[in-house]
């Protein structure tokens, strides 16, 4: 008997065998099942559902805005337009600030609604608790370390992290602890290459039987696992992109383009005068 053909799932055992294999992986943040699809097709297999659809999707000037409720939908959106992706969704700001049983709680809606393969907080050392309970609970832990959005009305903006040795230290000492307290995965954002070299470095043998923890970066250096951006970045649909994250295509101009064109044909006549599929019976 044929031995059955490999699942095409991407897992985090998958993410892991990359990183032991040092195979760079591309991710891409991503809030639509259309655009999950033709993602996919295009080969990228991990799919961030960010919270940046607060700003990308739903116009406000941050990420703050972004509910639970709107990020279930959408993370489950995204699984039904690619499901054999690595989906890692985003918590939002106040799932998880307020207390750990109901962070508990909005985690386990994102794999039983949203049916996510991990979700993502932004931490330092103070949720090493509610990193532990959540691994306890199953729910696999991608500790976002480094620049942190989410915290954007305390820092007065948004900048880069790491950038003095007592930063750096924090950075890599907090990556560490996340991962002995259960994270599964590191995400790190806006830091020197570095500092995600050393994180790197520091979490080479501590997943299962030896095996890296992955890292995912976000501008943070050509030493991670993996590299992550905000899909409207990259196809120029943004007035501004980090330098990170400098466009592959200009599909804000096709846009335009294709909607002045359609404007001008209905204001021409002409649209369905000859052409109109639906006829009367006799």
């Amino acid at each position: 008997m044929a031995s059955p053909a490999p699942s095409p799932h991407v897992t985090l055992r998958t993410l892991r065998k990359w990183a032991q294999e040092k195979h760079p992986f591309a991710m891409l943040t991503c809030y639509d099942a259309t655009t999950a699809s033709w993602l996919w097709r295009g080969g990228v297999k991990c799919l961030l559902v960010g919270d940046t659809a607060a700003q990308v999707i739903l116009g406000h000037d941050s990420t703050l805005p972004a509910t639970m409720r709107f990020m279930v939908e959408i993370t489950a959106a995204v699984r039904r337009g690619a499901p054999d992706a690595f989906v890692m969704a985003d918590m939002p700001f106040g799932s998880y600030q307020a207390g750990n049983d109901l962070a508990v709680r909005y985690a386990m809606q994102f794999l039983s609604h949203g049916n996510a393969d991990a979700v993502k907080l932004e931490v330092d050392e103070s949720f090493a608790p509610l990193v532990k309970r959540l691994n306890s609970a199953g729910v696999p832990v991608v500790a976002h370390v480094g620049s942190r959005p989410q915290r954007v009305r305390r820092t007065g903006g948004y900048g880069s992290a790491g950038r003095t040795p007592k930063e750096a230290r924090r950075i890599v000492d907090t990556a560490v602890s996340m991962v002995d307290h259960g994270a599964a995965m590191i995400l790190i954002e806006a830091v020197p290459a570095q500092v995600s070299a050393k994180v790197v470095k520091a979490l080479s043998k501590r997943g299962p039987r030896g095996t890296p923890i992955p890292v995912v970066g976000c501008g943070a250096g050509p030493a991670c696992h993996g590299h992550v951006v905000v899909l409207h970045d990259l196809l120029g649909m943004t007035p501004w992109q980090p330098p990170f994250a400098k466009p592959m295509a200009d599909i804000g101009e096709q846009i335009k383009k294709a909607a002045a064109g359609w404007v001008k044909l209905v204001a021409s006549g002409k649209y369905l005068r000859d052409d109109h599929p639906y006829k009367m019976e006799r």
